[in-house]
C-alpha cells in the first residue's frame, strides 16, 4: 500500500461520519473560510487558478503567470485543511480509488470554481480553476467573428483543440450559448466536470456530467443519440471508442462539438487516425472526412504592455479540397491548405499572430515565441 493511502481512507471516514444522510452532500468538517479569503483574493487580482501545493506558498495564476503569493509555506496539515471540506464522500472515494479527482464547486459570493484535487509526495494538493460568472461570447474571448458560422451549421464534427489552459472550454461554452441565443434545439452536453451551466433560452439543453450522471464518454454519447439531440457537446474526445461514436454521431445529422490536446489542426486529424489500429485507418478517414465540418486550434499569447492575454488561432474547414486530402492520406498537404483558403475561413497561426502584431494587440517578439513556423511569421509580418 503505497505510503499516503491511510491519509486517504482517514478522508474518506471523516467525510462519511460528516454527511451519513446523503452520498452528495457537500460535508463541511472543516471551516472552509481561509480557502474562500484566498479565492476571493484570487478573484480581485483577476487570477486564472490558484495552486495550493504543501511545501510552496499559495501561488496565483495571473495573465498566464504563476505568482507566489506572500506568506509562508503551506504545511501538509494546511493544504488538506484547506481542500478536505471541498469534498463530497462519493468524491473522496474516487480521490482514494484514483488518487486524483476532478469537480467543480460554488462558494457564495465567490463563483463557481473548478478544482483538481490530487497527492503529491504523499500529501494532499489541489488546482482551482476560477470560472467566469457570466458565459463569455465570441467577441469578449477575442476570438475571430467568422467561428460564429460554426454555431449556425446543423451537422458535423467541430473540434477546438490547444495545450491545457488555453480556453477550449470558454469558446466551446461561447458556441453553445449563440445556439441557445439563436436556435430552438435540443443541446446535451457531456462534462466531466460541468463548467459552465447554461440556462434554456431559445433552446433545451440538458448537461450530463461524467461519474456523477453517466461512467464514461462513450456510453453516454450512445444514450445521448436515443435523446432526439440536434447539438451534442462531448467535453474531450479522450479514447477510441469516444471518437468512433462521436464520428457517427456527427456523420447522421447532428451538430457534435468536442475538444483535443493538440497543437495545431493537422496534428488534430492524426490525433484522431493514431488512435485507431492500421487496420482500421482506412475506414476511419472516410468517416471523418466526411464527418469533420472545422478544426479550431488557440493558444492564449501575452497581449503588449502586460495587459492580459489573447487567443491566437488556426482555423482549418473542411472544403472539399481538405476533405480528399484527408480521405487520401495526405495529411501533410493541410497545412498548405489552410494557408491557401483564407477565402474559405482558413487562417494559420502564423497569419493570426502577423494580425495581432498588425493590430498592437501583442508584441512582436511574442509572436515570434509562440508561432510553429518562423519563416512563414516573418513573411507575413513583411506583407
Amino acid at each position: 500500500m503505497a505510503a499516503y493511502e491511510p491519509e486517504l481512507e482517514q478522508i474518506v471516514a471523516e467525510l462519511n461520519r460528516a454527511a451519513p444522510g446523503s452520498r452528495e452532500q457537500r460535508a463541511e468538517p472543516v471551516d472552509l473560510s481561509s480557502l474562500d479569503k484566498i479565492l476571493a483574493q484570487a478573484a480581485r487580482r483577476s487570477a486564472s487558478d490558484v495552486l495550493l501545493i504543501a511545501g510552496a506558498p499559495v501561488a496565483m495564476r495571473i495573465d498566464g503567470v504563476l505568482s507566489p503569493q506572500p506568506g509562508p509555506a503551506l504545511s501538509p496539515e494546511e493544504t488538506r485543511s484547506l481542500v478536505l471540506g471541498l469534498l463530497t464522500p462519493n468524491q473522496a472515494q474516487e480521490l482514494q480509488r484514483n488518487k486524483s479527482v476532478d469537480f467543480c464547486f460554488s462558494r457564495e459570493s465567490l463563483g463557481r470554481f473548478r478544482a483538481n484535487i490530487h497527492f503529491q509526495r504523499g500529501t494532499v494538493a489541489a488546482s482551482l480553476r476560477l470560472l467566469p460568472e457570466k458565459i463569455p461570447s465570441l467577441e469578449s474571448l477575442h476570438l475571430p467573428p467568422g467561428l460564429k458560422r460554426l454555431a449556425e451549421a446543423r451537422q458535423g464534427l467541430v473540434l477546438i483543440t490547444g495545450p491545457t489552459g488555453c480556453g477550449k472550454s470558454s469558446t466551446l461554452a461561447a458556441l453553445v450559448d449563440l445556439i441557445n441565443t439563436q436556435r430552438r434545439d435540443h443541446v446535451v452536453t457531456i462534462e466531466d466536470p460541468i463548467e459552465y451551466v447554461h440556462a434554456n433560452r431559445s433552446a433545451i439543453i440538458e448537461q450530463i456530467e461524467v461519474g456523477r450522471d453517466a461512467p464514461d464518454f462513450a456510453s453516454s454519447v450512445r444514450s445521448i443519440l436515443r435523446q432526439n439531440p440536434d447539438v451534442i457537446l462531448v467535453g474531450e474526445m479522450r479514447d477510441p471508442e469516444t471518437i468512433a461514436t462521436v464520428l457517427t454521431a456527427a456523420e447522421t445529422g447532428h451538430l457534435v462539438l468536442s475538444t483535443l490536446h493538440t497543437n495545431d489542426t493537422s496534428q488534430a486529424v492524426s490525433r484522431i487516425l493514431d488512435s485507431f489500429p492500421a487496420a482500421n485507418q482506412s475506414q476511419i478517414r472516410q468517416q471523418l472526412s466526411l464527418a469533420l465540418l472545422a478544426v479550431v486550434a488557440q493558444q492564449l499569447v501575452p497581449g503588449a504592455n502586460d495587459n492580459g492575454r489573447f487567443p491566437a488561432v488556426e482555423i482549418l474547414m473542411a472544403s472539399g479540397g481538405v476533405r480528399s486530402l484527408i480521405r487520401k492520406g495526405e495529411d501533410h498537404q493541410i497545412y498548405s491548405a489552410i494557408s491557401t483558403g483564407r477565402s474559405e475561413g482558413m487562417l494559420t497561426m502564423e497569419q493570426s499572430l502577423a494580425e495581432m502584431v498588425r493590430a498592437g494587440r501583442i508584441r512582436r517578439e511574442t509572436a515570434v515565441a509562440h508561432c510553429f513556423r518562423p519563416t512563414d511569421l516573418q513573411r507575413y509580418l513583411q506583407n
